[in-house]
């Protein structure tokens, strides 16, 4: 994430003095232009009237002292020189008159690595206090502005013991060996930082990783955590906005979560794959290593803050100064402060949606609608929609289908529901099967013949109606738009199963009206038993949909969601409760829902020519005189008794008749016997299977 940061300011490039490295910029350029291979005695001794090797021993070490005290603070002596290490821009060395005693040089040279951390040290604080390098490097910047201020002072009671007289080069070897190993083992975490130009975590990561590496060393080891803790205030200070209020406030970008402001709470009723909740605030990278642990509860802990603000529920977490994140350690109770408010968001949310946004109420309203719990207002609206459902899915009006519904719902018990309004018509564009494809995060069972998956004949209204639902914020959090998808799946299919019946009762009915009649002899007969097996089909196929899969599954639901103990709890129950309910209503079995799709196909044709067979069946002389004394009328003659064309003509429409009802019926059973070996082999993976078959397969075993 790019982040703005205020410019650094003109007269800090513009006055070069006033930075700490004038010194050795001005004599560098003069002093080293003419020898780049090293020093001569002539270069070294430029502007003085005599080498250092002139003078007596006690004498140089006098001038040795001098210049060291000034090499301590990144100062070039009349002696000791600083040029920089070809090919690296920032790194210095330190050279010595060649002409000065050895036992002196050797002394220099050991105290050398001193003054070359501190001009990395003096140079690090200086770039990374500009604003761009971020919050975390300017705390480690201030608290290195802090250890080099101590170590000045060292430096300057040096150099007051040596106006005294009671400093020797010894005694300077000895009084800074106590900051060599510190000095040095921050110079290495600065030159790692400055070559991978690290900032927020990274930094914090690598103090810590130094940290760990020098715990043979107990002074060094506790400055790099003292360091650590100095640099980390700033990072916990964003890190407490975030859990205690669900704010962001990161100005450089360094903080491990990241913000989309491009996605808004509004598009959790479009977007199919929820990238709202899952992609609005997410994990970077770059994580403290501190918090790398409790990195998902931190996430969780702002954005439940984050809703609740966007509900305009204005809630904070309870801060003491116990609370407080400003330091970490062993103690861990850092982690403690961090569970407690992710407990405490966690609960606060969980309540508001639960109480003030009723969500078990919510669910419960989609389930009278979209899982037919309460199906009043669906006879009413199924009779009084039929013509406008049976024309083609590209012919209907969904105005009109719309009006009809909400006339449903206000003439029947629905209208007591205030959630009724919430309700609205939809008709999609293809079929139940060809709608599964799109939910690719299921698994779904291919299915060899993929071509097959959509019927060739045009689909109706019947195949393609569905039923909306509106839902708001921040409902939409758990009933999202691929929830509200797999609500109306279950939807389409439970309508058009509820469609099959209605059209068998109706075929049922008409052979109910002929049972005055004889019927013995003609087709009627096995044309009642056919009626019959396939609506015990169907009636058991909604037996089984109903009350074994979306009642018991509803009820485990409900008891989860009771007891759960955040809205992820929630949600991954919800939707464990959509995909059971998905596959246990066969709906992510394609190659089961084929053979139901074709028994339902049947049992809707043979319900459409029932009229035709029925009453072409009555039309036809029984075999046996009725004895009712009309014996006189033509229709009640015996075959025999007729001309010979007119019992031609019957013989043949009876023929048809009993054709079509014998085609239907062994197409029927056909197709209802060829499920029982997929349930069978089936039904070890799916034990639930094992339920739909006791209750299908039963249907022809009794013809």
């Amino acid at each position: 994430m790019e982040s703005s940061c205020p410019s650094t300011p003109r007269w800090n490039l513009d006055r070069p003095f006033l930075t700490g490295r004038f010194h050795q910029e001005i004599k560098g350029t003069s002093r080293f232009a003419a020898d780049a291979k090293g020093f001569s005695l002539d270069s070294c001794s430029s502007g003085l009237e005599n080498p250092i090797g002139c003078y007596d021993a006690a004498v140089q070490e006098l001038i040795v002292i001098d210049d060291l005290l000034f090499a301590l603070v990144g100062i070039e002596g009349r002696y000791i020189s600083i040029k920089r290490v070809h090919g690296k821009d920032d790194a210095v060395t330190f050279q010595v008159d060649a002409s000065m005693d050895l036992a002196l040089q050797e002394f220099a040279r050991r105290i050398f690595p001193l003054c070359e951390s501190f001009l990395l040290i003096d140079q690090f604080v200086e770039s990374r206090s500009q604003f761009k390098n971020g919050l975390v490097n300017h705390a480690f910047a201030a608290a290195l502005r802090a250890l080099l201020l101590d170590y000045q002072a060292m430096v300057a009671q040096l150099e007051h013991q040596f106006r005294l007289g009671r400093l020797s080069i010894q005694g300077l070897w000895f009084y800074c060996q106590p900051m060599m190993g510190s000095m040095q083992a921050l110079s290495t975490v600065i030159q790692k930082a400055s070559a991978n130009n690290y900032a927020g975590s990274a930094v914090l990561n690598l103090l810590q990783s130094q940290a760990k590496a020098m715990a043979g060393d107990n002074a060094v080891r506790s400055l790099l955590e003292k360091m650590t803790q100095s640099a980390s205030n700033a990072y916990l200070s964003i890190l407490e906005r975030w859990i205690y209020e669900g704010v962001i406030d990161d100005p450089y970008g360094e903080f491990f979560i990241a913000e989309n402001k491009s996605l808004q709470k509004e598009s959790l009723t479009q977007d199919y794959n929820a990238k709202y909740w899952r992609e609005r605030y997410s994990l970077k990278e770059d994580i403290p290593s501190f918090l790398a642990n409790i990195a998902g509860i931190i996430l969780t802990t702002g954005k439940y803050l984050n809703v609740m603000r966007e509900c305009g529920h204005n809630v904070q977490v309870p801060v003491s100064e116990n609370s407080k994140l400003m330091t970490f350690g062993s103690n861990h109770q850092y982690l403690e402060c961090v569970k407690a408010a992710y407990d405490f968001a966690s609960g606060e949310l969980l309540n508001l949606i639960k109480e003030k946004y009723d969500l078990i109420g919510k669910l419960r309203s989609i389930k009278h609608y979209l899982l037919l719990d309460q199906g009043d207002f669906l006879v009413h609206f199924m009779d009084i929609a039929r013509e406008v459902l049976l024309k083609k899915h590209d012919e209907i009006s969904v105005e009109k289908l719309q009006s009809l519904l909400d006339l449903a719902l206000r003439t029947t018990a629905a209208a007591a529901d205030p959630c009724h309004e919430d309700l609205s018509c939809c008709v999609e564009r293809s079929s139940v099967l060809k709608g599964l494809s799109t939910l690719k995060d299921l698994d779904i069972r291919n299915v060899s013949d993929r071509n097959d998956l959509e019927e060739a004949i045009s689909i109706t209204g019947l195949e393609t109606f569905s039923l909306g639902y509106k839902i708001r914020w921040p409902l939409s959090i758990v009933i999202s738009r691929k929830a509200l998808t797999k609500y109306q799946l279950i939807f389409r299919f439970l309508f058009h199963c509820k469609h099959v019946e209605r059209q068998l009762c109706g075929a049922w009915q008409l052979h109910q009206g002929v049972r005055a009649l004889n019927t013995r002899g003609t087709a009627i007969s096995r044309s009642s038993l056919l009626c019959r097996s396939m609506l015990r089909f169907i009636n058991s196929l909604l037996h089984y949909l109903t009350f074994e899969v979306l009642e018991p599954n509803w009820h485990v639901m409900h008891g989860r969601l009771q007891t759960a103990k955040s809205i992820d709890e929630v949600i991954q129950h919800h939707d464990f409760f959509l995909d059971k309910c998905l596959r246990e209503c066969l709906l992510l079995l394609p190659e089961l829902l084929k053979k139901v799709e074709k028994l339902k196909s049947l049992c809707l044709q043979y319900a459409a020519a029932t009229q035709w067979l029925i009453s072409s069946s009555v039309d036809i002389p029984k075999l046996e005189e009725q004895s009712d004394g009309s014996l006189g009328s033509e229709k009640s003659k015996p075959l025999k008794s007729r001309n010979p064309s007119q019992a031609q003509k019957v013989m043949t429409r009876n023929s048809a008749v009993t054709d079509s009802i014998l085609k239907f019926e062994r197409e029927f059973n056909a197709e209802l016997q060829s499920l029982r070996p997929i349930l069978s082999s089936s039904s070890q993976a799916e034990p639930y299977l094992t339920h739909l078959a006791q209750w299908i397969l039963g249907v022809g075993n009794d013809q």
